[in-house]
This record gives C-alpha cells, structure tokens and sequence, in this order.
C-alpha cells in the first residue's frame, strides 16, 4: 500500500506532535482522506522526510505525531534552470509539474511577446501562489525531499542578462543537438524553452547575444509542455541521474 506524501512548512524533529495549519488539514482531511491512526510520510523541503501517524483528526484541528526521519537524496547531481515562457492555464501547469518529476532546481516563469497570458500586480501573486502548490504537489508525487526554487514571473529581457552557466534556448530552427554542448564538471544549465506561440525574432536575436546556443528537439514542432519534458528528460539522460555515468 502506497503512503501518502505531505509537504509541511513547519520545523519538524522526531518524537514531537505538530498541529497543522488549515489548509495543510484541510489537504489531508478532504484530498488524501486520512482518518485518524493512518501513517503518512511528511518533509519540509530539508533533505530529510519523517515518518507519521494521525493522532487527532476532528474538524477544528488535525495533528500528527512524528516519529523516525531519515536523509532522502532524490536530487539529481545536474542542476538546472528552466526558464520558462508562460502559457496558458493547463499547458504551464502540465509543464511545471513535469519538470518537478524530472530533477528541475529552478524554475522562472518568463512574460514574452507572443505571451497570452497577462496577470496585473494581485493576479501576479495569485497564479505564483496556484504555481507552487502544483510545484509542492508534485514533490509529494515523485518522492522529492527538497523543493525547487520557484520565482517570481519576470521579463525575457530582463532575465536573460542574469544567466550564467551553460545556456540552451529550445528553438525549431536551431541548428544543433544536444549531444555535442555538454556541460563542463559542476556547470549549471539553463534550458530557455518559449510560451505558445514561439518568440519573436528579436527574442531570438537577444537570446542569443546573451550566450544562449539554439538547440533544435528533433524535425518536428512541439508544444511548450512537450518541449520541456522532452529537454529535461534529454539533459537528465545525457548528463544527469538518467545517465550511464551517474548508474556507475
């Protein structure tokens, strides 16, 4: 039987009682529909998860009583950045979850010419808000223990002259592979992958200028969420924890 996984914002330690918050409570009451006396496994982002047990489960409050923890390395030994074009509600949420299960350490979601989405000030802070719960979910899923950095939106041209690292920017018109750009011993990568309808031209030409290399996925056209898992399994597989080097 599979236990279920929970995320708590909280400091936690073994032999302690922690109380959850409403949401969190509201979470394992109503989604995973834990009953008092089931186990569950909780983390906090640390490296480490903890085994539980439902000590009190009423309608005013839910609390857990923590017991044996233990280091958890799922992370991969590749870090990446993905910088990403924001699409439109199920598409930038199928991406962002995605590329939590596949090892992502940072993700920033990028406003863009052709962008279809436009968020004011309060929306802003909303769709980061709904964003993270889709990122912390997914930690749940795949058995993460620490989360990845999720930022604030921003624009392309302001991002792009802040990157280090090994640059790729995801384009059908590149004209090279992945196999032959590999990154240096402990280089960072930053993928650059575009919202729905592409990037402009002068995206293109700015990308570029800041030391991003054009990589082409294959012959064929593919959506914004198909590219990114599609990239992200491909660096994984070249050079991260998918690869024969890190199976060694």
């Amino acid at each position: 039987m599979r236990i279920s996984r929970l995320h708590l914002e909280a400091p936690l330690a073994e032999g302690e009682t922690l109380t959850l918050d409403e949401d969190s409570a509201h979470y394992l009451r109503s989604v995973l529909r834990l009953r008092k006396g089931d186990a569950l496994t909780v983390f906090n982002g640390d490296g480490r998860e903890y085994a539980a047990r439902i000590e009190l489960a009423s309608r005013e409050h839910v609390r857990l009583a923590i017991s044996e923890g233990r280091e958890r390395d799922t992370e991969s030994p590749l870090w990446t950045h993905l910088g990403l074009g924001i699409a439109r509600g199920e598409r930038m949420d199928y991406a962002l979850q995605k590329a939590v299960e596949l090892g992502v350490s940072r993700i920033t979601p990028l406003f863009t010419e052709h962008c279809v989405v436009r968020l004011d000030e309060d929306r802003r802070d909303s769709r980061r808000q709904h964003w993270w719960r889709i990122v912390r979910g997914a930690c749940e899923q795949s058995g993460r223990t620490r989360l990845p950095e999720l930022d604030s939106p921003v624009r392309l041209d302001d991002w792009l002259p802040t990157v280090q690292g090994l640059r790729l920017f995801l384009d059908p018109h590149g004209g090279l592979g992945l196999p032959g750009l590999a990154p240096s011993v402990d280089e960072r990568i930053t993928l650059l992958s575009g919202p729905e309808g592409g990037f402009a031209d002068a995206e293109r030409a700015l990308a570029r200028t800041c030391g991003f290399t054009p990589v082409r996925l294959g012959p064929r056209i593919l959506r914004t969420e198909t590219a990114v898992v599609a990239a992200l399994a491909a660096v994984q597989t070249l050079w991260g924890d998918w690869s024969a080097r890190a199976a060694e």
